[in-house]
């Protein structure tokens, strides 16, 4: 079994917002998989499973607000008895220009406090991550900037970015990481 983790603040004030394109990453996912989230009994999550590329695949998006994720995705992982590495990590990143995807088999947080959440409950930074180019605005405060909502026109570009992250998952699913990072870093 896989997992694919989104990451994102729960709520409807968070919808559509920069630090929300996790959650919205793995909505892509379930469409595509004909799969329909629950919030778990079990854990502070909302599960949806199903299977994409002939792989049995399990998504996840912690409730536990952005920077407690691994609160929800570490007993989560164990519970399931699956390896960090047959994570993928669906995240935001304000140092990519927006709409820019950057596929790594593993790495530190970069100052992103939901992968810092991850790796402290995982016990490791090695676990694939597809990070998703948000941008950032020098005139901004970032808290300000990674709640707000994107222009129309950073919207357009965003659905397609979205789409083409779920299309690099399944692509690392298919034909593996490195082959996925080679089609979708650029």
């Amino acid at each position: 079994m896989k997992v694919v983790i989104g990451l994102g603040n729960p709520g409807p004030e968070y919808a559509r917002t920069r630090h929300n394109v996790g959650f919205d990453v793995v909505d892509h996912l379930a469409r595509k998989m004909d799969a329909e989230f629950r919030m778990s009994s079990r854990f502070p999550a909302e599960l949806a499973e199903g299977t994409l590329e002939g792989e049995r695949v399990l998504l996840v998006k912690p409730q536990t607000f952005m920077n407690r994720s691994g609160e929800a995705a570490g007993p989560l992982l164990r519970k399931k008895g699956v390896s960090p590495a047959d994570v993928f990590v669906i995240v935001d990143d304000v140092d990519l220009p927006v709409g820019r995807l950057r596929l790594r088999k593993d790495g530190s947080a970069g100052g992103h406090n939901g992968l810092k959440s991850l790796i402290e409950h995982f016990g490791t930074d090695q676990f694939p991550r597809v990070r998703i180019g948000i941008g950032r605005q020098a005139d901004r405060d970032t808290v300000q900037h990674v709640l707000g909502r994107f222009s129309p026109d950073e919207a357009l570009v965003m659905e397609g970015t979205m789409q083409r992250a779920a299309e690099a998952v399944a692509a690392a699913l298919r034909s593996g990481m490195d082959r996925a990072m080679t089609e979708f870093n650029g």
